[in-house]
């Protein structure tokens, strides 16, 4: 048991260095100021979901992309076809430009004059040079030229780089404080805006593509070619212009809002660099008494006639606009022309009076659960439980350290996270203590039963916590925004909490037993839940117990079936708005006037004494645009009905995103299972696997049919409590395995039925008080949490004591089984094959009744 002096340092200098990270998150900027600069000053920063604010989620058009391409692409070849003196007619079909020669015997020259568009360059892929563009030739003899999948790519990947870096410029420009813009995936971008309640302007200044375009206006009566009409915008007219622009807004260097001296009214002046100002001087000179449309999106702001040559560079809009409307022009003319349109796709807005309760809550029920855990400990085991809550306290400020350092950010299922970490981290030092208790009833001295215990229980902790680690980093991998949050926050909890209790708490302990020279090391509770020493024949109810839980599991896929779970907006896309009131609301009229927007089904939940109230819309026909237009209706619907209501939060997501969602969840919960059989198979054998695995689906089949049963949101979060379940129950069975396996070894002459029923007797403590720390440490959330966490929160309840109880009377039971049918096979193989060597199997034969 000796310590070497270098890793009690080490220890010290963890929990220092910990400690130190975690402390600027307790004091204010001033008192930071005053400390040693060793300290630092990084917090945890608080997500949109406690600090309030708007979560975007940008697609690029990649038709528009497509579409834009082959428009170039089809001058590109009209240009290429003139200059070989080859008559043809280029025209766009679907995602290709079919190009047909007026001469059909002409087609290989046709061919040859295209060639340079196909030449490979520019595009590398594995070190070779690839082509942006393919050329086939058509049944009909028609020549087609498309994006190559590389060419697609690589435009994709410039137009999202290059929409990146505009959207941070008007971001900037609206003047968001700490906003965030990072690109995620192929074709997206978020951006999350602290403080920004309302970001309907936001998304119009994102959604616009502001490509402003100047045309000179033909003729009235003019027919020739080249020529396109477009609308004037807010006016009824219409305007007939060169398609070819004179100048675009790549040449624009400023452009700023103010006012016409004359008339009053709100313009945007812009201001052209040198190679721009010397071609609008030349044109304008050129064009006096032409009218020039300055053109922007497609639609014409205003065609003001040239009265003079303007060698200046400079000009000005005058489209009618408010101020906020000039504002927003200049400031995305100053941004610059995305290169494609962006389509939002996902929307989040939470208000800051429902960030600052859910920091609240977060912190009450973290507390309060906290409390109830350490009080349970200190039942248990009076003194030692007080060194396990100090162990405790540390790994909460370890985890917050380890997150300050991080930069990362807590979300309100970060918060969940940490709380079940604080029940969860509990479980190696129940690990320790009881098999330090036991250690001492087989009569060893002090020291020999902690340093066997601490031993025995290593390997138990590493496995069981290992299962867990699985499925958090399934979460975090799989996960989007919060629920990443959730699986970081969990991570970190369980890999610090097996620090703490591996290294810290034996220490301590060590420690105290050598200064107080303990002979005898008794660990006894203040409250004893059960004598020591049970010897209860599980196994007698194996039958009733399997078909108990086949009988639950198949009402669950009943309710499952019919009426179904009731998904959120992450899973079947919608609307999703959370409004309170300072008095109760009246749904019936509220009802009707909600239905009559023509905004098909709409559902109410009232909340909190009807002062609050939870508006679902289902997802609307036309697409992400619908989404966000049918909010728009529904928000303003219900500011006139609830002139006294705040909007506390809102929730759009786009049928892609949910179909995307709903898929990267099931998937998710796919592979946790497949993940944790491979590795009980790895660490145990296949019998030990095949139990876990079907006992685990079991228990899932149940869950779920708790949200069916229950009506219970069936979103994200809790797609997290089905993971976390996952990980807990496999992890529960993983102690009961490993008690199981080191028994067959040591009394290989007991039956199999005996030897489980044994090792569930011997673990039958540390099961009970890991879950019953488990179900303390999330309780408070369940009861007080409210909607925001009540997915993951009330479930998890339910899953603790599924987990638990299938550990005893359905994983044990099936391993049994398995053993049975392994006997019977070796007898028969031995009896037809007496030379069969049947080494190497473990599980033992049955021998009582």
């Amino acid at each position: 048991m000796y310590i070497a002096r270098w890793k009690i340092a080490a220890y010290a200098l963890i929990l220092l260095l910990g400690i130190a990270s975690a402390l600027p998150n307790l004091l204010t900027h001033e008192q930071l100021a005053r400390l040693p600069a060793w300290v630092g000053d990084s917090r945890v920063s608080l997500g949109l979901d406690l600090k309030g604010g708007a979560h975007l989620a940008l697609e690029v058009d990649g038709k528009a992309l497509v579409s834009e391409r082959l428009d170039t692409l089809s001058a590109e070849a009209r240009q290429l076809l003139t200059e070989a003196g080859l008559p043809a007619e280029a025209t766009v079909v679907g995602d290709a430009l079919v190009i047909e020669a007026s001469d059909a015997t002409r087609q290989a020259e046709v061919r040859r004059a295209l060639g340079p568009l196909v030449a490979p360059g520019g595009l590398s892929q594995f070190g070779q040079a690839q082509s942006e563009l393919a050329l086939a030739e058509l049944d009909d003899g028609a020549i087609q030229l498309s994006l190559t999948e590389a060419g697609l790519r690589d435009r994709l990947d410039a137009a999202v780089a290059q929409s990146l870096e505009i959207v941070r410029r008007r971001i900037d420009e609206v003047g968001v404080v700490e906003p965030t813009v990072q690109r995620i995936g192929p074709d997206r971008i978020l951006v999350q805006l602290p403080g920004v309640q309302d970001p309907s302007r936001i998304k119009d200044l994102l959604g616009t593509t502001a490509k402003l375009t100047l045309h000179r206006v033909a003729p009235g009566g003019d027919q020739r070619p080249g020529l396109v009409t477009l609308p004037a915008v807010g006016q009824q007219l219409r305007y007939t212009v060169e398609r070819r622009p004179v100048l675009s807004g790549e040449r624009l260097v400023d452009a700023s809002a103010g006012f016409d001296r004359q008339i009053g009214q709100p313009i945007v002046s812009f201001r052209f660099d040198t190679i721009g100002a010397r071609r609008f001087a030349d044109y304008t000179r050129d064009h006096v008494g032409s009218a020039l449309a300055i053109v922007l999106d497609g639609a014409v702001l205003s065609a003001p006639v040239i009265q003079e040559a303007i060698p200046g560079g400079s000009g000005q809009i005058d489209g009618h606009f408010t101020v906020e409307e000039a504002s927003d022009l200049a400031a995305l003319l100053r941004a610059g022309a995305l290169p494609v349109p962006l389509t939002v796709v996902e929307e989040r807005t939470v208000g800051p009076e429902l960030g600052r309760d859910a920091v609240e809550m977060g912190v009450y029920t973290g507390l309060a659960g906290f409390l109830l855990v350490v009080a349970f400990m200190v039942a248990l085991y009076r003194s030692w439980g007080l060194i396990a809550s100090l162990a405790l306290m540390l790994n909460l400020a370890l985890t917050f350290g380890a997150l300050s350092l991080l930069g990362a950010t807590l979300t309100l299922p970060g918060i969940a996270g940490i709380v079940l970490g604080i029940g969860l981290a509990v479980d190696a030092n129940v690990l320790i203590n009881e098999r330090i208790r036991e250690e001492t009833r087989k009569g060893l001295s002090a020291f020999a039963a902690l340093d066997t215990g601490f031993k025995r229980a290593f390997a138990t902790i590493v496995d069981s916590n290992v299962t867990t680690l699985i499925a958090t980093t399934l979460l975090f991998l799989f996960g989007t925004g919060p629920v990443r949050g959730f699986a970081v926050t969990m991570g970190l909890g369980i890999l610090i909490s097996m620090l703490t209790a591996v290294s810290f708490v034996r220490a301590v302990m060590v420690e105290l037993v050598r200064r107080r020279r303990v002979k005898v090391l008794r660990i006894e509770p203040l409250l004893r839940l059960f004598p020591d020493g049970t010897s209860i024949r599980f196994m007698r109810a194996r039958f009733l117990g399997i078909a108990l839980s086949g009988l639950l599991s198949l009402a669950s896929i009943v309710l499952f079936i019919q009426p179904g779970l009731n998904y959120g907006v992450d899973f079947r896309g919608g609307i999703q708005v959370e409004v309170a009131n300072p008095r109760a609301i009246d749904l019936e009229p509220l009802r009707g006037r909600l239905d009559g927007l023509g905004l098909g089904e709409v559902t109410l939940q009232s909340l909190d004494d009807s002062r609050a109230l939870l508006v679902r819309l289902e997802r609307q026909p036309g697409g992400d645009a619908a989404q966000n237009q049918a909010l728009t209706t529904l928000q303003r619907s219900l500011r006139q009905a609830l002139p006294d209501a705040e909007i506390l939060r809102s929730e759009v997501v786009g049928p892609k995103v949910s179909g995307e969602l709903a898929q990267t969840g099931l998937i998710a919960v796919a592979l946790a299972s497949l993940a944790m059989l491979a590795y009980i198979w790895l660490r145990f054998e296949w019998p030990f696997a095949v139990g876990a695995i079907a006992t685990l689906l079991l228990d899932v089949t149940k869950l779920v049919g708790f949200f069916a049963l229950t009506g219970l949101n069936f979103n994200l979060t809790a797609i997290a409590a089905l993971l976390t379940l996952i990980g807990y129950s496999v992890n529960d069975k993983v102690v009961v395995y490993d008690r199981m396996r080191e028994n067959l070894r040591r009394y290989k002459q007991t039956g199999l039925r005996d030897v489980i029923d044994r090792s569930i007797n011997e673990t039958l403590a540390r099961s009970l008080y890991t879950s019953v720390t488990a179900f303390l440490a999330i309780l408070p959330m369940a009861v007080w949490g409210g909607v925001a966490v009540e997915s993951f929160a009330i479930p998890m309840l339910v899953g603790i004591v599924i987990a638990a109880s299938s550990s005893i009377f359905i994983a044990a039971p099936i391993l049994l089984f398995l053993g049975d049918w392994r006997t019977r096979r070796r007898i028969r193989m031995a009896a037809a094959s007496p030379a069969t060597n049947t080494a190497g199997e473990e599980l033992a034969p049955e021998s009582s009744p």
